[in-house]
């Protein structure tokens, strides 16, 4: 139907003069045998179908062409044959991939500049965190740490921010031990959780053990164990630090930080699960799946409360999926949120 209604204008002309050319020879040559007239327009109707055919054919050929390079993600137009105005739609495609490339180096400027900047802050910055231990009005001390600190973590924030939204995206991925990538992050977070009186608890669970009918907290040890997995340490961390800046920003009125190393010795494949667990203010059902979108603050951030660029979870989301690692979320309005990260594991140490 799309090519009957594409080549309408000619089908409607061939048609006109076919009528003209009848309507000419019944009336204007009575003299003329009928049979003469039908024999002629089978041989026109003949011509027309068969160049109708090649002509759909050749039509079809091109539709199921560009049909197939419209499922890759690149110029086409140089790709598909030569037809009328195509050089005018290469020319506006090199036009708009030039300033592309402009903007595409001007916003690497800007990020190299923002990352400069970052590590000429973080120098005073680290000055006055050390004169702010010399005040003696204890309130006051406490009082500009927390400033000093929170400084600290958006600075490292945009810091890191820069390093992945950048075409040099680095990654050392070694085996490096998961316990000492937690402890690096809890005391990246320390102040914030003895400011908030956190109960932190860290364990470190034998999923799927051999003997069923024993007790789950037998198969549970405290701490987590030095277990390395594949990862790069310093992006690992840095998603850590924001699963833990979570849990500190919506902490309860007496708030529990678990973090639970699972180690599945049946499940099929060399994967860990890494349990980051809060008992703070939790998720609506109809914002979790939403959660690792660029800039989604979520339904709690209109109230007025809290204060969210919704860039956290959609850094780690994506340093994640470069890493190779897995996430998802469980979480249960007012009681519990609960992050699970699959990492690849290479051995006890």
């Amino acid at each position: 139907m799309r090519y009957l209604y594409k080549n309408r204008i000619w089908i409607g002309m061939l048609l006109f003069l076919a009528l003209s050319y009848n309507l000419y020879f019944i009336f204007l040559l009575p003299a003329v045998k009928i049979w003469y007239l039908c024999y002629v327009d089978l041989l026109l109707a003949l011509a027309v179908l068969l160049a109708a055919v090649a002509d759909a054919v050749s039509y079809y050929k091109k539709e199921a062409q560009k049909a197939m390079l419209l499922q890759f993600d690149s110029v086409i137009c140089r790709e598909l044959e030569p037809r009328e105005n195509l050089d005018i739609a290469q020319h506006d495609v090199s036009v708009l991939e030039k300033q592309l490339r402009e903007q595409f180096a001007a916003n690497c400027d800007l990020q190299d500049y923002i990352a400069a900047w970052c590590h000429e802050v973080k120098l005073p910055l680290s000055a006055s965190l050390l004169m702010n231990e010399k005040i003696t009005d204890s309130a006051l001390r406490m009082s500009q740490k927390q400033q000093l600190e929170t400084i600290r973590q958006q600075l490292n924030g945009a810091l890191l921010g820069c390093k992945v939204q950048s075409n040099l995206f680095d990654l050392q991925i070694r085996a490096v031990s998961i316990a000492d990538c937690v402890k690096t992050a809890i005391h990246n977070n320390q102040y914030f959780l003895i400011r908030k009186k956190f109960e932190l608890q860290m364990r470190t669970k034998q999923a799927n053990a051999q003997d069923a009918q024993t007790d789950a907290t037998q198969n549970e040890t405290n701490g987590i164990e030095p277990v390395s997995v594949y990862t790069d340490p310093s992006w690992f961390v840095y998603i850590l630090d924001q699963l833990i800046q979570n849990a500190v920003k919506y902490a309860a009125e007496k708030p529990v930080l678990k973090i639970c190393l699972e180690l599945d010795q049946k499940r099929q494949g060399p994967g860990v699960r890494l349990i980051v667990w809060d008992n703070g203010e939790g998720i609506l059902e109809r914002d979790i799946r939403r959660i690792f979108e660029r800039g989604y603050t979520g339904s709690n951030h209109h109230n007025g409360k809290y204060k969210s660029t919704g860039m956290g979870l959609y850094m780690a989301a994506r340093i994640l999926e470069k890493l190779g690692h897995t996430i998802f979320v469980q979480s249960e309005f007012g009681v519990y949120t609960q992050f699970v990260i699959t990492v690849y594991s290479a051995g006890a140490e």
